[in-house]
């Protein structure tokens, strides 16, 4: 085999592990999770059920021993991130617990999280408006706050760098500039 043929077929296999590397999930959330969205595990049997459950938090509890989140969830992609192109699809509702203090000036309403943990025997009820609303509870194992994209959106002028009278090389420009040798 040629040095060029070897050459090119590892640059092959790098560029797949590279984007396999980008497509998996942090180290922390990977893991076989049964496929029970919220929604489910209040309605079936799945106690004990190993999940990873994920959305925008609601609202930061913190006891006297843990701190427990109540979260919208919605489906999760394939890095384990909620999917903000699917926030639209909410799953329900539930609250997750986890030992010890997490900040709730840090995990804010609206933070995307992601937990790793078991549905636990009991759910609890809240009152959302006028509606009662079971909530399954997650005893969490992990609980990861992703960091917060901040879209820039790119306004594109119309009439390109030089306006609406063309590029100075137009018919009024040259190699001097739009308005003679001193340039523009």
């Amino acid at each position: 085999m040629s040095a060029r043929i070897l050459f090119r077929l590892s640059l092959a296999a790098a560029a797949a592990v590279l984007v396999g590397a980008c497509a998996s999930a942090p180290q922390p959330l990977q893991g076989t999770f049964l496929g029970v969205s919220p929604e489910q595990a209040v309605a079936g049997q799945q106690i004990g059920a190993a999940v990873r459950w994920g959305g925008r938090i609601v609202a930061t509890t913190p006891g006297a021993d843990n701190t427990c989140f109540q979260v919208v969830s919605t489906p999760l992609n394939s890095s384990g991130r909620p999917d903000s192109n699917r926030s639209d699809m909410a799953q329900g509702r539930f609250v997750a617990c986890r030992q010890g203090f997490y900040d709730p000036a840090v995990f804010t309403a609206g933070r995307e999280v992601t937990f790793v943990g078991r549905v636990r025997s009991t759910s609890e009820s809240v009152r959302i408006g006028d509606y009662d609303y079971r909530l399954p509870l997650l005893d969490a194992d992990v609980v990861y706050l992703w960091p917060v994209i901040n879209e820039i959106r790119v306004r594109t002028d119309p009439w390109g760098p030089w306006g609406p009278w063309g590029s100075p090389w137009g018919p009024w420009g040259g190699p001097w500039g739009r308005w003679g040798y001193w340039g523009w």
